[in-house]
């Protein structure tokens, strides 16, 4: 079964109730991590044709009770579920149909039941369709018959072989139905490659070359600035951080980890921070500086207040301010400047953001970048928005990366974004950080210094509101 036979089902957007459900869980789902290894994921992906997968629900975090499945689930379109047990089975069940909470019991042709096993890497997975036409699951939970998951709201599964899907339970999960994980996610048909890339990239070294040269040769039109100063701003997870090592690692020639990451439920940057990229890799000069700040988060007195944002534009937050959330910097704290000057502001906003939770984004976090983005358009500050981990969200271009601007599905991302946010196609830009490379990849490489030049570029734009041809930069 190709997920394209049933793309007229993808492309549903949670909406009502639902939307608003997703507000609520967005600040910790954006730092839970799969619990896929890269050949169960290319598993699973097997079974699809050029899906991706969003992460809803994992059990270990929410609880394995129905009722958060349902907050997490319920009309989010086509499904799946992915369950693991000590005896190294990853098995579950696909649906293109909603989990509704109505009882009703769901017919759906495409569903189907699958399993792997990490003693079986050579084999292909096992998938089992409905023998029942009149019968898919039951939407009042993850009930599919002949498997239960979350049965009685604990660890275990039920299992029912001779149900309406009819398998061998050694093959399907070794007759172990305690589960270490249950997880769910959200399936969306990528779309295959465009005929044309949607936007003309050379990999060859010469161009990594050619970008390097650029960005040393740069300097802002205005004397007293000798750095651009770059803000990143992005929900929890986004990849702020991994940006700016990243970058970082391009200068140096190997993988650099600098700024603190990582998973966790709140934001690992407590601190504005600016960090300055030392010259390298054949470049002389590093005309720029990028200042991290704290995630935005959902709730009050939680995660960047739009008052210290807007106070890190003008200038007057200093490096390592502390932040705190319930109050915006004061004008008697040690780190703030009262009187700064052109080169202590920013002078561009680039917002982060995770391709893959892109159709998660709530209504709260999308109101909270408006609101930014309103306050820098205050002070023509140029903004630009990055979407990272495009090879996570789509497996095309995790096979290669040369696939990111053919990719359908990565071009949609980058539209509605761009609709959401009110920034034009042009000012969002995709990325791949290092996350988990220990050498350097000249296409990510590439990538990365594509972005920085958009952001070079965009950031004279600012430069030019005061060039003076009498104090121009020599």
């Amino acid at each position: 079964m190709s997920v394209r036979a049933i793309s007229s089902l993808f492309g549903m957007e949670p909406r009502g109730a639902a939307h608003s459900q997703n507000a609520s869980f967005w600040r910790i789902m954006s730092a839970i991590t799969s619990s896929l290894t890269e050949w169960q994921k290319k598993k699973l992906c097997s079974l699809f044709s050029h899906a991706s997968f969003s992460l809803l629900f994992k059990a270990s975090v929410h609880g394995y009770h129905l009722t958060t499945f349902h907050q997490k689930c319920n009309i989010q379109g086509p499904t799946v579920i992915v369950a693991y047990n000590k005896s190294g089975y990853v098995f579950g069940a696909f649906t293109s149909k909603n989990f509704g909470q109505t009882s009703q019991n769901i017919v759906d042709d495409k569903a189907f039941l699958f399993s792997f096993n990490d003693k079986e890497m050579k084999e292909d997975p096992l998938r089992v369709f409905s023998g029942n036409p009149q019968f898919a699951f039951t939407d009042n939970g993850p009930n599919f018959g002949s498997l239960v998951f979350l049965y009685n709201n604990t660890t275990t599964v039920r299992s029912i072989p001779a149900g309406a899907y009819r398998f061998d339970p050694q093959k399907m999960h070794g007759n172990d139905l305690y589960l270490t994980e249950c997880e769910v996610y959200r399936v969306e048909e990528c779309g295959g490659l465009m005929e044309k890339p949607w936007r003309n990239v050379q990999w060859n070294p010469e161009i990594r070359k050619a970008l390097l040269s650029f960005i040393s040769g740069w300097k802002p039109s205005v004397s007293s600035v000798k750095q651009a100063r770059v803000l990143l701003v992005g929900p929890v997870g986004a990849g702020k951080s991994s940006f700016f090592n990243s970058i970082n690692s391009v200068f140096k020639g190997y993988v650099s980890g600098q700024a603190n990451t990582g998973t966790a439920g709140t934001s690992l940057t407590t601190q504005f921070r600016t960090y300055y990229i030392r010259p390298g890799s054949g470049v002389s000069h590093v005309p720029f500086a990028l200042c991290d700040s704290m995630g935005l988060e959902e709730g009050l007195n939680s995660g960047l207040d739009v008052e210290d944002f807007y106070s890190i534009l003008k200038g007057h937050i200093q490096d390592k301010y502390q932040f705190n959330p319930s109050m915006p910097i004061q004008e008697d704290s040690p780190h703030y400047c009262k009187s700064p000057g052109l080169k202590d502001k920013i002078h561009c906003v680039v917002f982060v953001i995770d391709t893959s939770k892109v159709k998660l984004l709530s209504d709260k976090i999308i109101e909270k970048f408006v609101v930014f983005r309103r306050r820098a358009n205050q002070l023509c500050i140029p903004q630009l928005v990055l979407l990272t981990k495009v090879d996570e969200a789509c497996p095309i271009v995790a096979e290669d990366l040369k696939n990111v601007y053919q990719s359908h599905y990565i071009n949609k991302m980058v539209q509605e974004v761009s609709a959401q946010l009110g920034v034009s196609l042009s000012a969002v830009i995709p990325v791949k950080n290092y996350y988990q490379e220990l050498e350097i990849d000249p296409q990510t490489d590439i990538l990365l210094l594509n972005a920085v030049v958009q952001i070079l570029r965009a950031t004279g734009g600012f430069f030019d509101d005061f060039y003076n041809p009498e104090e121009k930069s020599e």
